[in-house]
């Protein structure tokens, strides 16, 4: 059985991020990462569509903590110690440079996730850390203060244990064996399935709206796209994960309003057509968009209206007028299902937080147990957070483990 001071389970963004600042932190220490693919950092490959979308220009912990529906209170004392910044600075002195988005999101120059796998692996060997592939885990039980750790080809024995292996049922199974609690998983980040002839034929179309979720308590602004299937797009996915529990509750079939002109309401709207009714008369309704809408958008509006196409401004009358302010401000539509990025796929759900301890990130019910990443109840919007969150996780538990673990050198 071969043994070592740090065994990681999981080889994605949170385990190697583990396993680096632990070996810098003490490089004497002997340490295994275990992944049960055939290759790691697969999430980190696909994210920001391959680009890899590292964190979020928010630079304020009490801002950045509002990004996560599961995890806010927990993660403000984390992000004091380690955040944005920090990520920013690990990266750099590594020679690699992020740039900032206009939305916040940031991404390395390169627009390459690869850059930071090869980051990554180039750090693994300069710090000697072993990676091992296809090992699948199949039992973890304490002994004379030591973890031993089985997989499905092999067995190991460690003083310290993290647990980084994101939204992994089989491994939350073994957890509860051993006396932790596990907060069922729900998906969070699904776009919205919508069947309606509004949005029919107008896939890759984004603006600005506002959602609601009638009957809930739920709404968001941000850009919304139009999906051959649906709705997408940062408005969306937001609402998804602050309603991943009550969506769930759902099954996934609600009614959602949608505002095309953020910040205005029916009424305000229905003056300014008026208005527009009398500046625009001998023009077609339908032929120049309004409100910075994109036209074949705003078309679609105008003809859910009742207004056909060869009708002028001056012909529309009080119904069409308030009907298309309403379509324009209060448009609802169906929900039936969702659909999810299989690769990029977030949950709601996993270690109940109560039970760890977020100074270290060390379980409260096991000694020398870590955890780092989506294996938490901690889920964000869309936007480089849960990322942050792997990073921050994984630099304080190393920090902790590395500090006290006695090495077998």
């Amino acid at each position: 059985m071969d043994t070592y001071d740090i065994l990681i389970v999981g080889g994605g963004a949170a385990g190697f991020f583990t396993a680096i600042n632990a070996a810098e932190f003490n490089p004497k220490l002997k340490i295994l990462i275990l992944e049960r693919g055939k290759e790691v950092l697969t999430k980190v490959k696909v994210s920001g569509g391959g680009r890899c979308n590292v964190t979020h220009a928010e630079f304020i912990p009490a801002e950045l903590v509002k990004r996560y529906p599961r995890g806010e209170k927990e993660l403000r004392g984390p992000f004091h110690k380690f955040m944005t910044g920090d990520t920013i600075g690990w990266f750099g002195q590594r020679g690699i440079e992020l740039k900032t988005e206009e939305d916040g999101r940031m991404f390395p120059i390169t627009d390459s996730s690869q850059t930071i796998i090869d980051c990554f692996q180039k750090e693994c060997k300069r710090l000697n850390i072993e990676i091992l592939k296809g090992q699948s885990l199949k039992n973890l039980k304490k002994e004379n203060d030591r973890w031993l750790i089985e997989t499905t080809n092999d067995s190991f024995s460690t003083e310290k244990l993290m647990l980084a292996t994101g939204s992994n049922s089989k491994i939350w199974n073994l957890l509860e064996k051993i006396g932790h609690r596990i907060v069922p998983a729900v998906p969070s980040l699904f776009t919205f399935n919508i069947k309606d002839k509004r949005i029919k034929g107008l896939a890759g179309i984004s603006s600005e709206a506002e959602v609601k979720i009638l009957g809930e308590n739920l709404e968001s602004s941000g850009p919304l796209l139009i999906t051959h299937w649906g709705m997408s797009g940062p408005g969306i996915l937001k609402l998804s994960a602050w309603g991943a529990r009550q969506l769930n509750d759902l099954n996934y079939n609600f009614s959602i309003e949608v505002n095309w002109i953020p910040g205005n309401t029916s009424t305000d709207i229905l003056e300014e057509l008026k208005e527009l009714k009398f500046s625009n008369s001998k023009q077609q309704v339908s032929t120049r968009p309004q409100f910075d809408l994109p036209k074949r958008l705003w078309h679609s509006i105008v003809e859910a209206s009742g207004i056909n196409t060869e009708t002028k401004w001056a012909d529309l009358n009080k119904v069409q007028l308030i009907n298309l302010a309403e379509e324009l401000t209060t448009a609802k539509f169906m929900v039936e299902g969702k659909s999810t990025f299989k690769e990029e796929f977030v949950t709601a759900g996993g270690i109940d937080l109560k039970e760890v301890d977020f100074k270290t990130f060390e379980s409260k019910i096991l000694k020398n147990l870590y955890f780092a990443g989506e294996i938490l109840n901690i889920d964000a919007i869309t936007g480089g957070f849960n990322f942050q969150n792997a990073w921050t996780g994984g630099y304080l538990a190393a920090k902790a483990m590395s500090s006290n673990a006695i090495s077998q050198n």
